[in-house]
């Protein structure tokens, strides 16, 4: 699946690698991140990308998609149906994956309004969510990769003002090429 041409970055101290875009800007550099994330924001844009190592949630695959998708929504304070909306949800084909460790995946995508730094509840940005969960239940993990792409920027946000021309933004093919890319190199991460 990955080409010779492909920006594969490893993570977690080389225990996983999967392709990032080249203008991927690392957020550890800028702030501390908890040891279990690693997070990436395009540099122009206020996309962005974070892959979580996480405890297996102990449901059917579907639900504990859900439960994730609820738990970042009450992270955004994007709780009941007008902030929060879970759209579609599928199973990647094996296919469509380079974990070998990984049996079952599922991807999401949904919207929540997101009030970014705790702004007021009028700066609320709509932003569409990309989820990808890798269940590993052998190791007692989720892997979770969320693709955030905010659609409508409220002019009250901080992140209000004009985008360059020039800029290519991430799209939701760019976020599939991340997951099909994402392998485990050393499962010994997972403890």
């Amino acid at each position: 699946m990955m080409s010779a041409t492909d920006n594969i970055r490893m993570l977690f101290g080389d225990a996983i690698c999967m392709y990032l875009p080249v203008d991927a800007q690392d957020v550890s550099k800028i702030r501390d991140i908890p040891d279990n994330q690693e997070v990436f924001t395009h540099s122009v844009t206020d996309q962005s990308v974070i892959i979580e190592i996480l405890e297996y949630v102990n449901e059917p695959d579907i639900q504990a998609l859900r439960t994730h998708f609820e738990d970042l929504a009450t992270s955004n304070d994007a709780i009941g149906n007008e902030d929060c909306e879970i759209c579609e949800v599928k199973q990647i084909p094996q296919e469509r994956m380079s974990m070998t460790q990984c049996q079952q995946a599922w991807y999401l995508t949904g919207h929540q309004n997101i009030a970014k730094f705790n702004e007021e509840v009028d700066a609320k940005n709509l932003v569409q969510i990309h989820m990808a969960l890798f269940r590993l239940p052998q190791f007692g993990t989720d892997i979770l990769l969320t693709f955030n792409d905010p659609s409508i920027i409220s002019p009250l946000s901080s992140s209000h003002g004009a985008i360059p021309v020039a800029t290519q933004p991430w799209t939701l093919e760019t976020f599939q090429h991340m997951t099909a890319t994402l392998q485990v190199l050393d499962t010994g991460l997972f403890g």
